[in-house]
């Protein structure tokens, strides 16, 4: 640039015999000087303009930071009978068969004991929200004929859930849990699940054809013997570390459209609330409210 400049002014230079000669000399000093000082302004100001591309190129493509995640959205809330917690998926107008694994952790409630007989679970789930391809695992609560139940289970719809009983759950133990894709062309899928409390785990991988359409978190009052049960007065479970795996990427469930369902009975009655994520979009309260 600066060569260029000099050029410039050798040229002016070398012609000022002819300018001379056709113009007064005090006018001709004067060009001289508006012209050299015009060609060294604009020499000035391109190469600024080169020092801020330059920046600008250098700090996207190997100075600026890796992008953070992207903003939490609200959720839609809606009724359910015998769920309450949440739902996500890419979208609910036209989900896609993008989600891949799902993770979530909790401390297992103690229920009350009921003059009925009253069942609650606490589990995650990949492909429950459309049609019938869930694959879950997870905790049940139960009180029978006056005796408290607590198991570890993992069920792939249509088939019935499978008590793990490896594992001894008792109230107050925290659980981790997660469901993943292990190998796409097979259909295989690893359920782990794990007691940390007492170090009792269980992992196995399964073929099950998913449609991978949603994630889910929820605390549910099953079906028991083809009918819906009356739910276990469980207090309130949190759930914590909730995250799925969405077209490779993993989030807190709050960064993906979401749906939190309320649990209510055929008479309109709430029967179980659900808090607003937390801040980080990773966790939420389920409160029992009535049977």
């Amino acid at each position: 640039m600066f060569k260029l400049v000099r050029a410039v002014v050798a040229d002016i230079e070398q012609s000022h015999t002819f300018i001379r000669a056709t113009i007064p000399y005090q006018i001709y000093r004067r060009v001289k000087s508006m012209v050299t000082k015009t060609v060294w302004a604009a020499a000035a100001a391109a190469i600024i303009i080169i020092i801020v591309l330059a920046s600008t190129y250098y700090y996207y493509n190997y100075a600026s930071p890796s992008p953070g995640p992207s903003q939490l959205l609200t959720p839609t809330d809606q009724a359910d009978l015998n769920w309450a917690g949440y739902s996500v998926a890419s979208n609910f107008s036209d989900p896609k068969p993008v989600v891949t694994g799902v993770t979530g952790s909790w401390v297992v409630p103690e229920v009350q004991i009921s003059q009925n007989d009253t069942f609650s679970a606490v589990w995650i789930g990949i492909g429950g929200t459309f049609g019938h391809t869930l694959i879950q695992t997870g905790t049940e609560q139960d009180c029978i004929n006056g005796t408290l139940y607590y198991s570890a289970w993992y069920e792939l719809l249509p088939n019935y859930s499978d008590t793990i009983t490896t594992i001894e759950v008792s109230p107050g133990d925290t659980i981790t849990a997660s469901i993943n894709l292990v190998n796409s062309a097979e259909n295989l899928w690893s359920v782990y699940i794990s007691d940390t409390s007492t170090g009792q785990s269980f992992n196995q991988t399964f073929s099950y054809n998913s449609s991978r359409l949603s994630a889910e978190w929820v605390v549910e009052r099953p079906d028991v013997d083809n009918k819906l049960s009356q739910v276990a007065n469980f207090g309130s479970v949190t759930l914590s570390n909730c995250k799925a795996t969405m077209a490779n990427e993993v989030e807190a469930f709050g960064y993906f459209p979401s749906i939190r369902m309320f649990m209510y009975n055929m008479r309109g009655t709430r029967l179980a609330d659900v808090s607003n994520y937390s801040s980080d979009g990773s966790s939420f309260t389920v409160e029992y409210l009535t049977s």
